[in-house]
């Protein structure tokens, strides 16, 4: 049995992606920009058999790159900066690669679209935050915005009303933040006040062997500059004049009370029905929920990542991984390790074509 040879980009999820690949004896191959390599050319060589350091990862559809990866026999794993910097469009018409998922889903997690998230999420029958208007704001919310020149982060900020987004979003905009015209393309959402949770799951493609879907943990965000506000005592924050950006910076395990998580299996289960009608062939591999536990039992989702979420404290702080060895009688560490798992048994069956778009 000839196992292929696990690719990624050189970012988000790269460690995790590569640590799971070899624990599982699969070759590993990683592309990377000239720059910010040295995560993985020197401190992480030992996880990627083949390295390779392109000008920008934009470079990676270029025909001599994908070529040097067909070469490799790669099965591509994606992550959210190989969405990001390579290209939604890029990625369904010229990237010849094989992909472990669904490569039609990824383009949804951008906000905007016509068939975007909110519209899969809400065609699905899941629970979504009210939606608003910069003049019909009467309540506390969310308004979710690129970042300038940053396409990988987002700069979230909230307002209470219509003058209070006014006088935030123009402070944003004289500080640099972000643009005038990200501003109109931004979307505005009710703040759920409720903690918040993503559960994270597994969708496999060899569905009649494993059952279609298995929880591996949830986890919350770390974030800056809220982060670092939310240290202090309110005393201080109420002394500080800044606008709160929420910039993803890491992640935090977190556990759910066990009579609640039916409410999430709930959710996946209806996104995997929504995902095979709008966006065929299935959902395949890991996905996120992002959403928040009401204290009326509501599972409220406001965000979907339709690939490896990119949360490496899930293996080390989410019980499911203990579950999760029961099942398959081995030791789950991480959970790109369901993914590897998925892969071989469908190289095993001669089905990997089932597993790949």
């Amino acid at each position: 049995m000839k196992l292929p040879t696990i690719g990624m980009l050189g970012s988000h999820s790269a460690e995790e992606i590569g640590v799971s690949a070899k624990a599982n004896g699969f070759q590993t191959v990683i592309v990377c920009e000239k720059g910010r390599e040295k995560l993985y050319t020197i401190y992480n060589k030992h996880l990627y058999d083949n390295i390779i350091v392109l000008d920008r990862f934009s470079d990676l559809i270029q025909d001599r790159i994908q070529t040097q990866l067909q070469e490799l026999d790669t099965l591509w794993i994606p992550n959210r900066s190989f969405s990001v910097y390579v290209g939604y469009d890029k990625i369904e018409r010229d990237f010849i690669i094989p992909i472990y998922g669904n490569r039609g889903i990824l383009r949804v997690e951008e906000r905007g679209l016509l068939k975007d998230q909110y519209w899969l999420l809400k065609e699905s029958g899941i629970r979504t935050p009210e939606s608003f208007t910069p003049d019909t704001i009467d309540r506390l919310v969310i308004i979710k915005i690129q970042q300038k020149e940053r396409p990988l982060e987002r700069a979230f900020f909230y307002a209470h009303s219509p003058t209070d987004y006014d006088k935030t979003s123009q402070s944003m905009i004289k500080k640099g933040l972000i643009t005038e015209e990200d501003l109109k393309q931004a979307i505005i959402e009710e703040f759920v006040i409720a903690p918040r949770f993503n559960a994270n799951f597994q969708a496999y493609a060899m569905s009649d062997f494993y059952g279609s879907l298995d929880l591996v943990g949830f986890e919350d965000r770390v974030q800056t500059s809220l982060g670092g506000l939310l240290n202090l005592p309110a005393t201080e924050q109420l002394k500080i004049d800044i606008t709160v950006v929420n910039e993803e910076v890491g992640h935090k395990g977190v556990t759910m009370r066990e009579s609640k998580k039916p409410l999430v299996y709930s959710a996946a289960e209806k996104l995997l029905i929504g995902v095979k009608k709008h966006f065929p062939p299935r959902m395949i591999g890991l996905f996120s929920l992002q959403g928040a536990l009401t204290e009326r039992s509501e599972f409220i989702v406001f965000d979907l990542s339709p690939r490896v979420p990119g949360a490496p404290c899930i293996g080390p702080t989410s019980p499911e991984m203990r579950r999760l060895s029961l099942k398959f009688g081995t030791a789950i560490q991480s959970p790109l390790d369901l993914c590897m798992i998925d892969i071989t048994k469908a190289v095993e069956q001669g089905r990997l074509a089932e597993a790949t778009t």
